[in-house]
């Protein structure tokens, strides 16, 4: 299997997040662990104040509740939150905070579970193209230097589960050493590219191949969202992430 360039236009732009739940499916239901008369106000339309006041309060009112339950069908339900439920409340909600905030930081957890579910057969190629040697990555992700399909799944619900059962730092850890090795994954596979379209030894900056370009820009928005987790869990340690 090769490749496929298709999930580059996967990462927002915008916040340097991911957006593929929102790619080929219905109208999602609202999520039933959002408090209805939030989804009421939102519904009624709210100033934007109120929607980052509500984006925090609810950001906050999850991770509490989770950490501090033993339920195991309460931590399924919030790992699906997105893929049962839906995606459009969490969004208004969520998607547009800073990355320094704490639904800015869950929304990223969140979208790039459903990227690595997504496009679980590319990302572990990826994987071995960024992380060819064994290092202190696979160690702190969590995962085999030649992943599965399956496995990127697995890690993908490991990271997010992680946020709200242990250390939210660690998990955020996770998240951001495994961007920085897809996105040198991505650069690995553009250079390929390059040589491939362009017939020479090194990439050049004027290649002209679309493909390249696209995997590239993937590469430094995914770049950028390793280090919202990394600044993230920084945060976190100092009690600021809020």
């Amino acid at each position: 299997m090769s490749i496929d360039s298709s999930y580059s236009g996967s990462v927002r732009s915008s916040s340097n997040s991911f957006s593929t739940a929102r790619l080929g499916s219905n109208r999602p239901a609202r999520p039933a662990q959002l408090d209805q008369a939030v989804a009421d106000h939102l519904a009624g339309g709210l100033d934007p104040q109120q929607i980052s006041e509500l984006s925090h309060s609810s950001a906050a009112s999850l991770l509490d509740r989770v950490h501090h339950t033993q339920d195991p069908q309460i931590v399924k339900r919030v790992l699906s939150l997105i893929d049962h439920e839906g995606i459009d409340l969490v969004a208004e909600l969520w998607s547009k905070s800073e990355a320094d905030s704490l639904p800015g930081i869950l929304w990223r957890l969140y979208t790039l579970r459903t990227w690595m579910h997504r496009n679980r057969e590319s990302i572990s190629l990826l994987w071995r193209s960024g992380e060819p040697f064994g290092t202190a990555a696979s160690a702190i992700v969590g995962i085999d230097q030649t992943p599965s399909a399956s496995d990127i799944a697995k890690t993908a619900d490991s990271i997010l589960s992680g946020a709200f059962t242990g250390d939210f730092a660690v998990a955020l850890e996770r998240a951001c050493v495994f961007c920085e090795v897809i996105a040198t994954g991505l650069s690995a596979e553009a250079e390929r590219r390059g040589r491939e379209s362009i017939g020479q030894e090194a990439l050049g900056a004027e290649s002209g191949d679309p493909r390249v370009t696209s995997l590239l820009r993937t590469s430094r928005k995914l770049a950028g969202t390793a280090n919202d987790f990394k600044h993230g869990a920084s945060l976190w340690r100092r009690g600021k992430l809020e």
